[in-house]
């Protein structure tokens, strides 16, 4: 019980250091909630903060998942039995999500968690973490709608836990961050059916003619 309280905690600590929110306080002096689209993420940072902040959003996302999965490896991977560990490891990277999710002193208003998916499976798995990767770039890139491209990513994910043999309770963290994601871009999925969401394409269009 002492290892899960822990394990999450440090997850969950990691996952609240918000990029996108830090950096548009401390270099734009913005919420970037109160641009775009709200979200406290990579992509609405490209679009209302520009390409340089975005991409250093999505690498310290992803940074912050692959650092707290190693941290919780070095930890662990004396005292645990063969097989055990890769349970902890998505216990942990779940953590990190839901504090990128639900950060305490953002009033639990953060962002959709999926730059820190792919740094999680990055640590946990870099055969799914490529596999992912491939899902959501062409999926989005064939739909235009990154939203698409991540519920191709997790549901991905889902599979390649299942097919990659991974525990049962591997592949309940696996579905709960995928109902978790698809839950936050209800939205945008919306949207999509009734053909009203901006798809990327239009939306970098937007930025370089107001640019």
């Amino acid at each position: 019980m002492e290892n899960y309280v822990i394990i999450t905690l440090i997850g969950y600590l990691f996952g609240c250091f918000q990029a996108s929110y830090i950096l548009g306080k401390f270099f734009k002096k913005v919420d970037i909630r109160t641009l775009g689209n709200g979200n406290a993420g990579a992509s609405n940072t490209v679009v209302s903060l520009g390409w340089k902040y975005g991409v250093a959003v999505a690498l310290l996302d992803i940074g912050k998942a692959i650092l707290s999965i190693v941290i919780i490896k070095l930890l662990l991977k004396n005292i645990l039995q063969q097989g055990q560990l890769p349970f902890y490891l998505y216990l942990n990277g779940l953590s990190v999500i839901l504090g990128h999710n639900y950060p305490f002193y953002m009033k639990f208003r953060g962002g959709k968690g999926t730059a820190s998916l792919i740094g999680m499976l990055s640590a946990v798995d870099f055969r799914i973490a490529i596999l992912g990767i491939i899902a959501i770039v062409a999926i989005t890139i064939a739909t235009d709608f990154i939203a698409l491209g991540t519920i191709g990513l997790v549901l991905l994910f889902i599979a390649s836990t299942i097919y990659f043999g991974y525990s049962k309770g591997c592949i309940i963290i696996a579905i709960v961050l995928a109902a978790l994601s698809i839950y936050n871009h209800r939205s945008n999925i919306i949207n999509i059916l009734q053909r009203k969401e901006t798809g990327l394409r239009s939306t970098f269009k937007k930025k370089q003619t107001a640019d």
